[in-house]
């Protein structure tokens, strides 16, 4: 057993910043989110922008990690990756993700499910060369998620591709893109007084959204 002085169990709040009723909800459960995310924006939260994306390889392990929301409309969510990833390499065998958005702070949570598919050269690389110029050239460096013995070796890769790139457009490397994300289902949440909290389902059914209440 780790024996710590702090006791996790007793680790617990009260949440009550408001609540989520159905007369809230919009039929689009995009505008919804769209309306939450402003308020995270106002409210300058730390990486609004980031979610955790769940996948699945193909032992039925679950994998979570912190990825950066480009893009949203009323259809998809759109992110950005290496394509050699292990999520890439998940996903290319099991396109079924979730994102979820954990904005504690202002207790919320926002749970979105559906198909991950991959985006156009063409929408890539409109994306890549609006990033920063050292940011273009770390997507060089970095064959995400493979052993690397040091981060000496990341930075002496960075300086020399650096150097290679001083002159000129950095070129667009074949192992980077995004995904698109169709929606399926959307679940939002707030944080109540007494554990009852507000949750709310959307799923898609014939063209439409189907709202349901869920128990906390």
């Amino acid at each position: 057993m780790i024996e710590h002085s702090i006791n996790i169990a007793d680790l617990r709040r009260e949440y009550i910043r408001g609540g989520l009723r159905r007369a809230d909800l919009t039929a689009e459960p995009m505008d919804l989110f769209g309306q939450w995310f402003k308020q995270v924006c106002t409210a300058h939260l730390p990486e609004a922008t980031a979610m955790s994306v769940g996948t699945v390889d193909d032992n039925n392990q679950p994998y979570q990690r912190l990825v950066l929301l480009k893009h949203f409309d009323r259809q998809c969510m759109i992110f950005y990756t290496n394509l050699s990833s292990r999520k890439s390499s998940h996903l290319a065998h099991r396109p079924r993700i979730s994102l979820h958005f954990p904005w504690h702070a202002l207790e919320r949570q926002v749970l979105v499910l559906g198909l991950a598919e991959k985006l156009s050269v063409m929408d890539v690389k409109k994306y890549f060369y609006s990033r920063p110029r050292d940011s273009q050239i770390s997507a060089w460096v970095s064959h995400q998620s493979s052993r690397i013995y040091s981060r000496g070796f990341l930075e002496g890769k960075f300086m020399e591709l650096k150097n290679k790139f001083a002159h000129g457009k950095v070129p667009l490397p074949s192992f980077w893109g995004g995904y698109r994300v169709i929606i399926d289902a959307m679940e939002f949440w707030q944080g109540r007084e007494h554990r009852l909290h507000d949750r709310f389902l959307y799923q898609r059914i014939n063209g439409g959204w189907k709202i349901e209440r869920l128990a906390p």
